[in-house]
């Protein structure tokens, strides 16, 4: 088992070198592979260039003949994901490493989003001090600045590759020791997703109570879009036996246009795995924004709540929670495993109850009156004279939960 270094060895072999030897130094196993194209690689790798194009469709030939810079960093991050995968599925991989900037970044975080959460990832990148969400993804990818670009080893290159090196080994070799948890090796209790923004953390967090003693392992996701999108390639990766989807705001923020989005795909990885789930409507009367002067001028005139200076919240219209309703409840119906929709019909957040700036009661009935249209049979429906915050509330949603999980 050895971790993968990999990256463009024309450009970048001094530097690859330098922190292969380090690694191999400190004890630790090293496969390096080469994703260059433009020249041979001035370091001899152990995966070629070649090969890492094959696993592509390709050939690194086709590739340079073909003179397009950014279809070949496309290709060679699919061949690195592709290599990555192949070798933690064969049980040789401890850990990915690269460097580089926009190319390098672009293919090494493709080969540490290919394998799973625990695995260590490290990525010495130019580009690590700016918007990296889309390196990161949905994985437990590390961002480490390279503060100077990565061409040539100087006082401050050295210095960062240094401790790159030294922060892979230290993952790896603590992992080989047993002094980390290893997924496969640690809890064997079957594992609950739950969903939380702080508007509904005191219903999250008695149900979490609740499912926690029942014998369950309860993973909660911050609904800010990275946590929904999360939470969905968990599931979908088959490390769920069950889903407390109580906080869906993730779908008010696609439908109206904030800024915590998880995409279109929300909402659907339990239905096409068939695991259990309970559905309900917490904060889908709020959509999210950055500080106040960012908000779209288009919606000048609605409800807002400044939650704190750099988060702005606007209430959900009864239309907009209409078409809310309709798509939970059509994406829930397509279940192919047991699913219930819990409704509090007292309120879906903390900001949603009498006296509370987005109380709203028209918009909330709008809400449960699309449910009700939409619902399919195969979908229980629960409606409850509470508030999503009531422990009343919560303490219905995970009974129904360990119910659904039963009869599954």
């Amino acid at each position: 088992m050895s971790v993968l270094l990999i990256g463009t060895l024309d450009t970048k072999g001094a530097e690859f070198a330098y922190v292969r030897d380090r690694l191999r130094a400190a004890g630790v196993a090293v496969t390096l592979a080469d994703a260059g194209v433009v020249a041979p690689p001035t370091v001899a790798p152990d995966v070629s260039r070649e090969q890492v194009f094959q696993l592509a469709g390709t050939s690194a030939a086709t590739v340079k003949a073909a003179g397009d810079r950014g279809r070949a960093v496309a290709l060679a991050a699919a061949g690195a994901a592709k290599l990555a995968a192949r070798l933690h599925a064969e049980g040789k991989l401890t850990g990915v490493l690269a460097l580089g900037g926009s190319a390098g970044t672009t293919i090494g975080t493709a080969a540490m989003r290919a394998v799973p959460v625990g695995v260590p990832k490290l990525m010495v990148s130019t580009l690590a001090s700016g918007q990296v969400q889309h390196y990161v993804g949905t994985r437990d990818v590390m961002m480490m600045h390279s503060v100077v670009d990565i061409a040539g080893l100087n006082r401050v290159s050295r210095t960062v590759l240094d401790n790159a090196a030294a922060a892979m080994a230290g993952m790896v070799l603590a992992r080989r020791a047993g002094s980390v948890s290893d997924r496969s090796s640690g809890s064997d209790k079957p594992v609950i997703a739950a969903t939380m923004f702080g508007v509904t953390t005191p219903c999250v967090e008695a149900a979490r109570a609740q499912l926690e003693a029942a014998g369950y392992e309860v993973l909660v996701f911050h609904a800010t879009g990275t946590g929904g999108r999360t939470m969905e390639g968990l599931i979908r990766d088959g490390l769920v036996a069950g889903v407390l989807d109580i906080t869906t705001t993730e779908l008010a923020d696609e439908l109206v246009g904030g800024v915590l989005t998880a995409g279109p795909d929300r909402l659907t990885a339990a239905s096409l795995k068939g695991v259990p789930q309970v559905i309900s409507v917490g904060a889908l009367d709020m959509v999210n924004f950055g500080p106040a002067d960012t908000v779209p001028e288009k919606f000048k005139g609605r409800r807002f709540h400044q939650h704190n200076p750099t988060v702005t919240l606007m209430r959900t219209t009864p239309e907009e929670m209409d078409r809310l309703g309709l798509e939970l409840t059509q994406k829930a119906s397509a279940s192919g495993g047991p699913a219930a929709v819990v409704l509090p019909l007292l309120g879906v957040s903390a900001l949603d109850a009498a006296g509370q700036p987005f109380w709203w009661p028209e918009a909330d009935a709008a809400l449960v009156q699309s449910v009700r249209n939409w619902i399919a049979p195969n979908v229980e429906l629960v409606e409850l004279d509470l508030h999503i915050n009531d422990p009343a509330f919560a303490a219905a949603c995970a009974n129904k939960l360990l119910d659904l999980m039963r009869s599954r």
